[in-house]
């Protein structure tokens, strides 16, 4: 009996049909982008200080310009000065009495205004922004910064249990289901997040929005990959990331033209109401539907594919079977991926590349909402390198192969972040291309991985395997806010020093994994283990057997 790859030969592997669906998971994976980035823009800290009942007046009195205001009524101004007093202390001085002049008005309090008591901000902050963002409503400044790192921390938590969580109900109830259910949720918490009266209900709704939304791309990606054809399924699975950039670009625009984050968080959710229409646009998958022995519902969508593509049906293909035969089942278990010293090896450095491709990913985005200069355009320039990644990924891997492009990304990215810590900030050009390079490599090592980790394990792990070492990727995301957000207080490199010395690593432990181009994939603990021994043999054998079963079909 043949199989779904079997009738795609006939049917169409990559035609109307496939494009079509495409188009329309394509869209759900740009707007994944505000989910998962947004904080950039969400989470905006402009420059702030604390606010003193009776300053407004007493300026609006003397006629003071803003930068008089804020030399004559704010500590830790000057060279000299630190952002820590200037932003959340404030003078403890009655700004309201009448005795203060309007030249150096403290001079008559003291002769060193270094000796007033300071305290805290308790009436709360001046934001210099014109727009809002999170920070700006519930003052996630100061003492209360932390709250920022909680936010993005949150969503990442819900990426880590939506992905394991909502990954199990697909395969046992369908993507189909499971998609719509994930889109409807998070268009609802979305909503509600936009409207939340207080910090602690939008933490939650945002959290909901994590367990769902990751979960509902990976439903996407899924789907369009069972849908076409062997030889066309990497291809798309990379296109489909690239329409994640897309959304980049897209979210760089609309932050600009709502630069008020209810307003935004609204926009950005209102995508997935409308997907909800692929209710009656989009097909399960005949593959799970197999699976699942429901082979007369499979057949139907088959028949529905061969329609679209205007191929016919052969009438000899009216049956079908699984992709994979059913012989002796193995039962996986976490200690098979640690059990055995090859697969520990590829484990290890897996799970730490995952790590790092989150860390560096999302890392990179934040320090650039940091560094100061045009958010918006700077967001734009570095989701443009992304494109070129991609396009090196395609024309290299099959080429050069995986891991010497791999390990170089890696490289690129931690030497860009070397390199832009000793570029003076009055270089902004120099500063922003070197940022882009290291954007783009990561972006190549973050692709890489997807790919790759799947090579390295023998058939009846394989799956485990991608979801032990993946998990690292959410667990990353979960330290990435604090680890950019406390560091900056003490240095507002520091962050890519780390960033630097974390990608240098993952670039060195690559060269130390097997080359996987040209190989089968491994079906046994044996044959992984040998991966690097029997490279040559290896390599012969699948050309062999791909050339042998290529030319029945020409």
């Amino acid at each position: 009996m043949p199989t779904v790859d079997d009738l795609l030969e006939h049917i169409g592997e990559f035609h109307f049909f496939q494009k079509q669906t495409f188009f329309f998971l394509s869209l759900l994976s740009a707007s994944f982008t505000p989910i998962y980035v947004g904080i950039v823009f969400l989470g905006f800290t402009p420059d702030h200080h604390c606010r003193s009942p009776g300053v407004a007046e007493l300026s609006q009195r003397c006629g003071w310009s803003r930068d008089e205001e804020l030399n004559y009524t704010l500590p830790g101004q000057g060279a000299a000065g630190d952002a820590f007093t200037r932003q959340c202390r404030r003078f403890e001085v009655d700004w309201n009495q009448s005795s203060l002049g309007c030249v150096d008005p403290l001079a008559g309090l003291a002769t060193n205004r270094s000796h007033l008591p300071l305290g805290p901000c308790e009436y709360g902050w001046v934001y210099d922004t014109p727009g809002s963002s999170i920070v700006t409503e519930f003052d996630l400044v100061c003492s209360n910064s932390w709250m920022l790192d909680l936010f993005q921390s949150a969503v990442n938590v819900g990426f880590f249990v939506g992905s394991v969580g909502i990954g199990y109900i697909a395969d046992r109830f369908g993507r189909k289901l499971c998609l719509l259910i994930t889109i409807l949720i998070n268009a609802a918490s979305g909503v509600l997040m936009a409207i939340s009266p207080t910090y602690t209900w939008m933490l939650i709704f945002r959290l909901i929005q994590g367990l769902v939304s990751k979960a509902s791309w990976l439903i996407g990606y899924i789907l369009i990959t069972e849908f076409v054809g062997l030889s066309y399924r990497r291809t798309v699975g990379i296109f489909y990331q690239v329409a994640f950039t897309v959304g980049l670009l897209l979210l760089a625009g609309v932050a600009y033209a709502l630069p008020h984050w209810r307003w935004l968080q609204f926009t950005v959710t209102l995508p997935n109401v409308c997907f909800l229409l692929y209710y009656w646009c989009l097909p399960e998958s005949p593959r799970w539907l197999i699976a699942q022995n429901k082979n007369a519902k499979a057949m139907k969508i088959i028949k529905h594919i061969a329609k679209k593509n205007g191929k016919p049906l052969p009438a000899s293909f009216q049956s079908l079977r699984p992709e994979e035969e059913v012989g002796e089942k193995l039962n996986p278990s976490f200690l098979d991926l640690v059990r055995t010293p090859q697969i520990r090896k590829h484990t290890l450095i897996l799970m730490y590349n995952w790590f790092t491709s989150s860390v560096l990913y999302q890392g990179l985005i934040m320090h650039m909402g940091l560094a100061g200069g045009n958010i918006y355009l700077d967001f734009f320039y570095s989701a443009l390198v992304e494109f070129p990644a991609a396009f090196i990924i395609i024309l290299t891997i099959d080429r050069i192969g995986r891991r010497y492009p791999w390990a170089g990304a890696n490289m690129v990215a931690g030497a860009a972040c070397l390199a832009s810590v000793f570029i003076p900030d009055d270089i902004h050009w120099l500063k922003i291309t070197v940022a882009c390079l290291g954007r783009m490599g990561i972006t190549m090592a973050y692709e890489m991985v997807c790919l790759v980790n799947a090579e390295l394990y023998p058939t009846f792990i394989r799956n485990l395997g991608v979801l032990v070492c993946s998990s690292m990727c959410d667990i990353g995301g979960i330290l990435t806010p604090f680890l950019v957000y406390r560091l900056t207080d003490i240095w507002r490199e520091l962050p890519l020093m780390v960033f630097a010395v974390v990608g240098l690593i993952a670039g060195g432990l690559v060269l130390l994994l097997p080359e996987t181009k040209g190989k089968a994939l491994p079906e046994t603990i044996e044959e992984a283990e040998n991966m690097r021994r029997s490279r040559k043999s290896k390599e012969k054998t699948i050309y062999l057997q791909v050339k042998k079963q290529d030319i029945p079909l020409r």
